[in-house]
């Protein structure tokens, strides 16, 4: 009965298995066109006044950027003069929005009242008995309050002098290329890389960025160009690993998934196969 039991057990995890979608992984390779130092956990930009780094490691991929101030004055960077710009269409990062946060707490407060009689009479034994008999009217009460701010978007953001700010609003893409050189669901043995230049690339992005140094009017502009270069489909075994973490070397009680080959100059997109026939 035991063995049965253990049985229906292992089917019903592999039926489970069997119906839970087949999760992929489109990976795209990112190349800058120039001025970008490209290390392990990030790509650099840096100019006499600034240092702009990326790391696009996200689903979707990641443009937003850190900006640090190598100056002893203010930097002050223009959102209205700043964009995101993906296969020539530019994006605004200053788009004058109105932000509101809110909190709110509440209590719970009792009220009541309560009335007591004799009663007499004849219990289950036939004697005579006197009982107390209480009643009570309870009422809670909820009181509420609450709070909220409203700010307007900066225009101009302030950078102290060696201090940095990190500023997002975009992602790269959440579409999935296709193209007949690549399987969508590939096989361990189907994986295939298509390459690109930046003249046929599908994606091409920047950040194009402009600040001033204290109080000037001299506006200081540059351009962060990046192309895909790779994209490679594959299914999840292939891209992740279960692992046990470890923080002082105590390891943890479950397993995490991680990529295999994160880096900054790479993003994914995770999809799940589809019903249907098409291989590509």
């Amino acid at each position: 009965m035991k063995t049965k039991h253990s049985f229906l057990i292992v089917l019903a995890l592999v039926c489970l298995s069997s119906c839970a979608p087949k999760v992929y992984y489109q990976v795209y390779k990112a190349t800058p066109v120039e001025q970008l130092v490209v290390e392990e956990d990030a790509l650099v930009y840096e100019d006499e006044n600034c240092e702009v780094v990326y790391n696009l490691w996200a689903e979707g991929g990641n443009i937003g950027f850190s900006f640090f101030n190598k100056t002893d004055q203010n930097i002050y960077l223009d959102k209205a003069a700043s964009f995101f710009i993906l296969n020539g269409i530019a994006y605004d990062y200053y788009k004058d929005r109105t932000f509101t946060t809110s909190s709110a707490f509440g209590s719970t407060t009792s009220r009541g009242r309560s009335a007591s009689a004799s009663v007499t009479g004849f219990n289950f034994f036939d004697l005579l008995q006197t009982n107390r008999v209480q009643a009570g009217k309870r009422v809670d009460l909820m009181n509420s309050s609450g709070s909220s701010v409203s700010y307007n978007e900066q225009k101009v953001v302030c950078i102290p002098p060696h201090t940095q700010k990190y500023i997002y609003e975009y992602k790269i893409t959440d579409a999935l290329y296709r193209d007949c050189n690549l399987f969508r669901y590939p096989k361990k043995n189907q994986v295939r890389t298509q390459r690109f230049y930046i003249n046929d690339s599908p994606l091409v992005f920047s950040n194009r960025l402009a600040y001033t140094v204290g109080i000037s009017d001299e506006l200081i502009e540059f351009e962060n160009e990046f192309y895909v270069s790779e994209i490679s489909n594959y299914p999840r075994r292939e891209i992740t690993v279960e692992e046990y973490t470890e923080f002082c070397g105590e390891k943890s009680e479950i397993k995490t998934t991680l990529f295999k080959d994160a880096s900054a100059d790479k993003f994914y997109i995770t999809y799940t196969k589809e019903f249907g026939k098409m291989k590509h």
